[in-house]
């Protein structure tokens, strides 16, 4: 569970989530959605980052780490609850391909 700027989202290990983040380009800003399988939840307190990880065009995997207090972060949405993760951190998704690696 993580509190906050985010009140009580409830996010987990193996979640696919979204996360709208604030992209500036120029002098207009535009919200960027990125969507993905939650892979890694580290530090604590102002400290903590986490890890989101998606397979991108071409079937390539694409990570991206944020700070969770990031003012560039909007808003974080589940899309899906995933409760059969044994494992605190899912670095073993990255040496898979295709449907395995999207499958937690």
């Amino acid at each position: 569970m993580i509190s906050g700027k985010y009140g009580e989202t409830d996010i987990h290990i193996g979640d696919t989530i979204r996360v709208h983040s604030k992209v500036v380009e120029g002098e207009k800003t535009r919200i960027q959605v990125f969507e993905g399988i939650l892979i890694s939840l580290r530090g604590r307190g102002e400290n903590k980052t986490f890890t989101v990880r998606k397979i991108g065009a071409g079937g390539i995997g694409v990570e991206r780490t944020w700070p969770l207090d990031a003012k560039s972060i909007d808003k974080i949405e589940v899309k899906k609850k995933n409760s059969g993760v044994r494992r605190s951190k899912l670095y073993y998704l990255r040496d898979l391909s295709g449907r395995e690696a999207v499958r937690v």
